[in-house]
């Protein structure tokens, strides 16, 4: 029996796990009271204040350089806003800003993978990346009203995203009037986070379990169909977590009368990886576009430039997920299939997207799930029994762990079918709609209750 890797989770006070007790019962309900309760011209202080707090408790040693980074980003954001085009220094003014926001961005990845995890702050990369695309949008006109410090300090330090994202742009959120709330908005705020801590603690730990199961067990020692299972149930594990945490953190900003931010639009009826990839984790996928795709020259310079475009692109997605060489392979990996679908397979074969979103994607998340390269080894071993790398063992176990969560697969399958979370967004009034919320809200809630406050897969991101 193997033992799990040693690399435990970040310590964190569980007030910053949107799916636990002490958010949703605690925090939670009193960050939107007093945000409520604030007339709407000061509702950016509220929100600055809870912010901090949230932040405070999460991360304390590391406020300081958030606020820091923050009032600095801010106060360059005056310079590019009140220039305007007057002068050609704008130009270097943002640019120097750029590199060093990246370059704090690289120095504490780097000093987490050599010296120690602690030294990489939550959500570092989805605050910076907003601090970026902030610069971008203000060098470039795409701000029209002057920010104030206090609402850039809000939008930089938002608490349902600052941790995990999705990365709202400034214009979405931020470059118009006051907030201003209805109780139409509130119920669809909270019908957002009911479904989200679903697909976190109904689903995505429940799979946890099986991705776990396996792991202990010992790559080498599962057969060929369990190890597919486990490339299926960590696909969807990954999926739903992520998915859940988005939900909820747009469901919160809902409630406070900001508009729904949509990070995930349905990934797994794609057509093809690329596509994928736009439904995927989407305000990342579009910040990566914006931000360096279309600066490098998107494909409007020729085959061989978008090539390498593409290809430049997905290596720094590989290593803004992490600095193990499997995130690099994953990347490239990636990078690779995209350029043939652009450049072969839909000239060649248009049906092979949908093959390779249904199988090639939950092995490409093997790749990212396992940094041990000699372990990913052993698991393409099993889910590839040719060549004499392995051979396929008693399937006895893919028996036995189907007739434990196939509950799951099968609830997680459903929801896959975009038709079916529109009708429940749809008709969220509808009172089977609502008694089927009601039942997912206090069943989750008895997940929170009898768990550790397991963090969002997203957090070392």
């Amino acid at each position: 029996m193997r033992q799990p890797a040693s690399n435990p989770p970040k310590p964190m006070n569980n007030i910053v796990i949107l799916s636990s007790i002490e958010f949703i019962f605690r925090f939670l309900p009193v960050c939107l009271l007093a945000y409520l309760l604030t007339p709407a011209k000061y509702r950016d202080t509220t929100l600055f204040l809870e912010s901090l707090v949230f932040y405070a408790v999460g991360e304390p040693v590391f406020v300081l350089l958030l606020l820091g980074l923050t009032l600095v980003n801010y106060l360059t954001g005056e310079i590019l806003y009140l220039d305007r085009g007057k002068t050609r220094s704008r130009g270097a003014v943002a640019a120097t800003m750029i590199a060093i926001d990246a370059g704090v961005l690289t120095l504490c990845k780097v000093l987490a993978l050599t010296v120690d995890s602690s030294l990489l702050p939550i959500g570092l990369s989805f605050y910076i990346f907003k601090m970026i695309s902030y610069q971008a949008d203000l060098y470039r006109g795409k701000i029209q009203t002057r920010p104030t410090l206090i609402r850039t300090a809000a939008y930089f330090m938002l608490f349902p995203q600052v941790t995990q994202g999705p990365i709202m742009r400034y214009g979405v959120g931020f470059d118009r009037g006051e907030h201003r709330t209805s109780l139409d908005q509130f119920e669809e705020g909270l019908v957002y986070v009911v479904m989200g801590l679903g697909m976190k603690l109904l689903l995505a730990d429940r799979l946890g379990i099986l991705w776990n199961e396996i792991h202990k067990i010992g790559y080498e020692s599962i057969s060929t169909p369990l190890a597919w299972l486990g490339a299926y149930g960590y696909s969807l594990q990954l999926y739903f977590d992520f998915w859940g945490y988005s939900l909820i953190a747009s469901g919160v900003l809902v409630m406070m009368g900001f508009p729904f931010v949509e990070n995930f639009i349905h990934p797994y009826a794609a057509g093809s990886i690329s596509d994928f990839y736009r439904r995927w984790h989407a305000t990342l996928g579009s910040w990566f576009r914006d931000y360096i795709y279309f600066p490098l020259g998107g494909s409007r310079r020729g085959n061989a430039r978008t090539v390498a475009n593409l290809l430049i692109v997905w290596l720094v997605t590989g290593l803004w997920h992490g600095g193990t060489l499997n995130f690099v392979i994953w990347g490239m990996v990636l990078g690779v299939i995209i350029v043939l679908e652009k450049f072969v397979f839909q000239k060649i074969l248009p049906v092979l997207g949908r093959f390779n979103v249904l199988v090639l994607i939950p092995l490409t998340w093997v790749v990212f799930a396992i940094p041990n390269l000699r372990e990913l080894g052993t698991y393409f071993g099993r889910l590839f029994p040719f060549f004499g790398i392995g051979k396929t063992l008693d399937p006895s176990d893919f028996q036995r762990y189907w007739g434990m969560f196939w509950p799951y697969f099968l609830s997680g399958g459903v929801l896959c079918v975009p038709k079916v979370y529109e009708i429940l967004v749809k008709h969220r009034r509808n009172v089977l709609v609502v008694l089927l919320l009601a039942a997912v809200f206090w069943v989750s809630v008895y997940f929170m209750a009898n768990s550790s406050g397991n963090t969002f897969m997203y957090f070392n991101f």
